[in-house]
């Protein structure tokens, strides 16, 4: 279906009539067009991309040049400015070349005083061309000369070679982001501070030879000052660091990539030293900040957590299971620094400015002091500084009559800027992200507008379209980072966007009222928290919906089809979007796919006992008790992985919740356990460590009022038809001293797998025996015990490692062995010597790593194993 012609403006050009159109005016009136542009009703022509080919040119120019040595890229932009100076020449030569008459009209009746003059006798076409050309060559020269300096900036200096050789320095740091505390699931690492911060001065700590006494003192090493950016890996006793602020530490340099934008990584153990505070205004900043925490802190946890990041993206109490949630749903944008806040401030203050008074210049006064104030509250960083350039262009072009056009000029521009200020965004995936939606919202968001404009009101097109555009242009992007596709992400923005300007609106002005009145501001938080539990219960809901997220092979074929899907998308939506019939019909197939994904199908099998879930490295099993209920033994170390597991099983019950011991390997999903099901009942080992990771778990349950309960030695449970004994532990070393991750380590392993929960559970005429990370220490403790191990199923203790005592497998007598391990995981799980143990004993093994995961069933007293094939 065409769409109609737009209205025309008082200052567009009136198309010439027929009569007057076969007559050629001396001069053309001011208002028409001349003959080298475009007519202005021509849809083939309304957007403005002469810059789209440099701007691609650029970017691919800087993804590939910041990797290799300044050098190249000097060669590189030596040789496209040598060509741009060819092309300038050529496009002289043919500016300044004349037409020839036309040779077919007869000699005799060329009128020499109706000659045509040689300016209007040029050929445009081959001069188009040559500009584009020659802006492609120049942009693309001045990338490579901005790609050589900063590749230059990161190789100058000390901070290189002490990185080469891991060596020991003292800095003084300008922090430069807020810290984050991660995890490294799979791992017994505890959590640690990752931050991004610049090297102001260095003084590497010389080493004493070894044959110089102890009591010689060494001669100081110099200081150097210096201004390199460094990624700092610190302890969480750094997680109160602040922005701006200056530190001193002590640290070991480690190389990193060519390409990446810090010249090294600093890792820390000690705590921090500070030297001085941030700036004034940064402090004024972080007072708002914590204004608006104070607001809501009478709220909910989740909406602790959402306001200040909707807000001023402080995703600082947002909590895993949050975030897991957000990312299934496509809500992620809302959680951190983007366009949208900006968009939706300004769409707030210049209306209400405007309501006072304010005209002309005042509103772009007002406009650009909003914008500073937001980037000083959202932190002065390169990511806030691109999310607000990038929300300003797609504010423009959804607003304005010709926004679109400018819109594209607009967005090419910021490309080859904020590239040329840092090359190193080339490879940042924020960076393609933010691109990629502002161009979607850009180039199909207003033409999809108008198809759905024709059947819908403009209002819900618009809101349809947004969403739509930007989530098809990121949708290739999203699967290489998450190896998912979403199929809810579009309905989940739409339904979640009218409470996202209240919500955010109300939180700037809660953030504004808490430096007088923090009544005022608890009031107005109160009120804020309304539209935020709206986007919550979104969230929530849409991330549990069997298909909202589909896994997706995140390899370069994979990859490849997905963006062949999504540009034959592209090319076809349009007509598809103006039918209301066609549309009706795609929204039922997509609602089919979300509740009942094929990808499902025969999964999980019908009687399923067992469930070994595919979390990676690490345990997640699941015992059925019931409709819809099961008692769960570990979680894994991946939210989603375990939460993903549930889900497909039907799971919203878990009577109890066996954690055999607290390696984040196996309680790191925990947020996905509890994501939206009822846990009666958290059962531990008795020693609880590593600290920070019992920490985390006792902080999650009584964030979910679940009681915690320690297992005690041949304790017996009973839940539904599951009948379970405890073997293990029947002892338990010390705990370690605060401040250590563990006890000191026995010859065969660390005292938290030795610690963990050993069961042997009878269900369906089976009988399982479950191991945690059980060492040979323990294995042999066990034996001792006299306790009968025979079992038809062993879950191999700690992944199927090689450490493993042949008389504790042996002594199981299993019939069909279960491990839990990752896919190309660097612990060498599970190891040759345990499979050809259990070979030897007959015992048939599977594992998860080679097969997905594993479901037990038992029809007819038949022991069966039923599979479900790897995703990637």
């Amino acid at each position: 279906m065409s769409t109609p012609n737009p209205t025309p403006t008082p200052n567009a050009p009136r198309p010439a009539t027929p009569a007057l159109a076969d007559q050629a005016p001396s001069a053309p009136p001011l208002n028409d067009p001349t003959p080298d542009d475009p007519p202005a009703d021509d849809p083939a022509t309304r957007l403005d991309i002469r810059l789209l080919a440099p701007a691609a040119a650029g970017w691919l120019t800087a993804v590939v040049l910041v990797g290799y040595h300044p050098a190249v890229s000097l060669l590189t932009a030596a040789a496209t400015l040598t060509l741009a100076t060819i092309t300038t020449l050529l496009i002289r030569r043919i500016t300044q070349r004349p037409q020839s008459p036309d040779a077919s009209a007869p000699t005799h009746r060329r009128d020499p005083s109706k000659a045509v003059p040689s300016t209007a006798l040029r050929d445009p076409t081959p001069t188009r061309r040559s500009w584009v050309l020659l802006a492609v060559l120049v942009v693309v020269s001045g990338m490579a000369l901005a790609a050589a300096l900063q590749t230059h900036s990161l190789r100058t200096g000390p901070i290189r070679a002490l990185a080469a050789d891991s060596a020991t320095v003292e800095v003084h740091l300008k922090l430069n982001s807020d810290p984050v505390v991660r995890r490294a699931p799979g791992t017994h690492r505890p959590p640690y501070v990752v931050l991004q911060a610049t090297i102001e001065e260095v003084r590497p700590r010389t080493r004493r030879p070894a044959d110089t006494p102890p009591a010689t003192e060494q001669p100081p090493s110099v200081a150097t000052s210096i201004r390199t950016p460094v990624l700092v890996i610190a302890g969480e006793n750094w997680r109160h660091v602040r922005y701006g602020q200056r530190i001193a530490a002590t640290g070991r340099l480690e190389s990193v990539q060519d390409g990446d934008d810090v010249a090294a990584t600093l890792s820390i153990r000690t705590p921090p030293r500070p030297l001085a505070e941030p700036a004034w205004w940064l402090q004024a900043a972080e007072r708002v900040r914590a204004g608006l925490r104070a607001a809501v802190a009478n709220e909910p946890t989740d909406v602790r957590g959402l306001v200040p990041a909707l807000v001023m993206g402080d995703e600082s109490a947002l909590s895993d299971e949050l975030t897991e949630d957000f990312k299934t749903t496509g809500l992620t944008h809302l959680s951190a620094v983007s366009g949208t806040n900006l968009t939706l401030l300004l769409a707030f203050v210049l209306p209400c400015a405007r309501l006072i008074g304010v005209r002309a210049r005042g509103l772009t006064a007002v406009g650009v002091m909003t914008v500073v104030v937001f980037v000083i509250l959202a932190r002065p960083q390169p990511s806030v500084l691109r999310a607000s350039a990038m929300g300003l262009i797609a504010l423009a072009a959804m607003t304005s009559g010709d926004g679109r056009r400018r819109a594209v000029r607009s967005l090419s521009v910021a490309v080859i800027v904020l590239l040329l200020l840092d090359t190193s965004l080339a490879r940042s995936a924020g960076f393609a992200l933010s691109v990629l939606a502002t161009a979607g919202i850009v180039l199909l968001g207003p033409g999809w507008r108008d198809a759905l404009a024709n059947w819908l009101p403009p209002w819900l097109a618009e809101a349809i379209a947004c969403p739509l555009a930007a989530q098809l242009a990121c949708t290739p992007i999203v699967a290489w980072l998450s190896g998912e596709v979403s199929l809810v992400a579009v309905a989940a923005n739409l339904l979640a966007a009218p409470a996202v300007g209240p919500a955010t609106i109300l939180g700037f002005a809660a953030a504004g009222v808490a430096l007088i009145s923090t009544e005022a501001a608890q009031l107005i938080g109160w009120t804020a928290g309304w539209p935020a539990q709206w986007i919550l219960l979104i969230a929530r809901q849409g991330a549990d919906l069997p298909g909202a997220a589909n896994p997706w092979p995140a390899t370069a074929i994979g990859v490849a089809i997905l963006t062949l899907l999504c540009l034959a998308l592209v090319f076809g939506l349009h007509r598809l979007l103006s039918k209301p019939i066609a549309m009706l019909l795609a929204v039922l197939l997509l609602a089919l796919a979300v509740l009942r994904p094929v990808g499902s199908l025969g999964w999980p099998p019908r009687d399923w006992v067992l469930v070994m879930c595919d979390v990676g490295q690490g345990d997640g099993l699941v015992l059925r008790a019931g409709e819809r209920s099961a008692v769960v033994v570990d979680t894994g170390p991946d939210p989603t992985a375990m939460n993903s597991c549930l889900r497909d099983l039907k799971i919203d019950h878990i009577p109890v919740l066996v954690l055999t011991h607290f390696h984040a390997d196996h309680v790191g999903g925990l947020a996905g356990v509890l994501n939206g099901r009822r846990v009666d009942e958290l059962e531990v080992t008795p020693y609880f460590s590593p600290r920070a990771e019992h920490r985390r778990v006792t902080d999650l349950a009584t964030q979910h009022r679940i009681p915690i309960r320690t297992v005690t030695y041949q304790e017996k449970r009973a839940v539904g038809h599951l009948i379970w004994t405890v073997l293990w532990p029947a002892r338990v070393p010390p705990l370690p001293p605060p401040g250590t991750s563990s006890a000191t380590p026995t010859d065969e392993g660390s005292p938290e797998n030795n610690a963990s929960i050993t069961m042997l559970v009878e269900t369906s005429g089976l009988r399982l025996l479950l191991t945690g990370d059980l060492e040979p220490e323990s294995q042999r403790a066990i034996l001792a015990t006299g306790a009968d191990l025979r079992a038809d199923v062993l879950k191999v203790p700690h992944h199927g490692s090689a450490q493993q005592d042949p008389a504790f497998l042996a002594a199981t007598q299993a019939r069909l062995a279960l491990i839990s391990a990752g896919r190309n995981n660097d612990y060498g799980h599970p190891a040759p010597r345990t499979l050809d143990l259990l070979s030897h004993q007959t015992t048939r093994t599977a594992t998860t790593n080679t097969t997905g995961p594993l479901a037990l069933t038992n029809p007819n007293n038949h022991l069966s194993l039923t599979t479900r094939p790897l995703t990637e």
